[in-house]
């Protein structure tokens, strides 16, 4: 064996582990965690989670709980309660819920905070214009949302915004190790230059304002699938209305039966 080889093949071993404990290490759940008034919300507040069969209700419900042992929800300077993190757990599990066999590592806290913040996370002052983010560099790892945006995404059924969706797809895209708007862990291969297509022509049409799709998908393939994606969820009917080739597509892509 060349010395090229021995090299290699440890590299390859390490990647294999890291790409298995990333999406698919499991661990062992009890359903029995979860209670009725948990249920009670989500069939009131995630319209996703209440127009599922009892089946599949069962298994979203497995899932936030997988999310929850592994992911902290803290509120800062505020008081958060079950529902709050019961909508934090959902904006988690549905961009996956196709993908039974798909876990998020790539995170281990979500902050929510009273409002919108600025680039420095401050939430007094000026610039305070973001309502959610991904942490990078020394804030790896962590995500905020703004407590009343993500409410407010789950509270009304037409509307084409979520932020929580929103950023747990960045999430999606970043867990293939390129943030790019193509989510290669869960896209197949021949999918991906349609979506490359659709994605261009839809950029093309929000900039001539001929998209009814958030002006702010046009700045970035990346922000693109995020905003096209919580469109997707939050209000499937209208999207596949305006959208139908996208939304046919991202019905594959998120292998969505609804």
């Amino acid at each position: 064996m060349s010395n090229s080889l021995y090299v290699f093949l440890p590299l390859l071993l390490f990647v294999l582990v890291i790409v298995w404990r990333v999406w698919f290490y499991k661990k062992t759940i009890n359903l029995d965690n979860f209670n009725d008034t948990w249920r009670n919300i989500l069939n009131e507040e995630v319209s996703f989670y209440a127009d599922l069969p009892a089946t599949d209700k069962l298994r979203f419900e497995q899932e936030l709980l997988y999310f929850f042992d592994d992911v902290t929800i803290t509120g800062v300077k505020i008081e958060i309660n079950d529902t709050d993190r019961l909508l934090v757990g959902a904006s988690a599990v549905i961009p996956l819920f196709g993908f039974p066999e798909l876990r998020y590592r790539n995170i281990n806290e979500v902050l929510l905070y009273q409002g919108s913040f600025n680039d420095d996370h401050q939430t007094e002052g000026d610039g305070r214009n973001i309502l959610g983010k991904v942490g990078k560099g020394n804030m790896n790892r962590l995500m905020i949302l703004s407590l009343p945006a993500l409410r407010a995404g789950f509270k009304n059924e037409n509307s084409s915004s979520n932020v929580g969706i929103h950023e747990f797809v960045h999430l999606i895209d970043m867990a293939d190790g390129a943030v790019d708007g193509l989510p290669e862990s869960l896209m197949q291969k021949q999918y991906v230059a349609p979506w490359l297509k659709l994605m261009h022509k839809e950029i093309e049409s929000i900039k001539k304002n001929k998209s009814d799709i958030n002006p702010y998908g046009a700045t970035s393939e990346v922000e693109f699938l995020s905003v096209a994606s919580e469109y997707f969820f939050n209000n499937p009917d209208q999207f596949q209305e305006k959208h139908p080739e996208l939304y046919s597509l991202m019905k594959k892509m998120y292998r969505y039966s609804s």
